[in-house]
């Protein structure tokens, strides 16, 4: 499993950054276009994308990897 990807607020931009990462992989102008970024990485490394709010709290987490603890239904 790959590092989990991030996008967090970063001054009047967005930022697609992997856990642990100290510079972004990428910066956008807006959320939705970062999480389309976020979103690819996390697919091509079966991790996990945490999408912040502007405040930096966690707004969603989604799993693209292997779960170890799948929702039952």
């Amino acid at each position: 499993m790959g590092k989990n990807q991030h996008v967090v607020p970063r001054n009047d931009k967005w930022a697609v950054k992997g856990e642990g990462n100290s510079k972004a992989t990428k910066v956008t102008l807006t959320q939705k276009e970062a999480i389309i970024v976020a979103k690819g990485i996390a697919k091509n490394n079966n991790s996990e994308l945490v999408i912040h709010r502007p405040d930096g709290r966690i707004r969603e987490k989604n799993s693209y990897g292997s779960d170890p603890f799948p929702p039952e239904g």
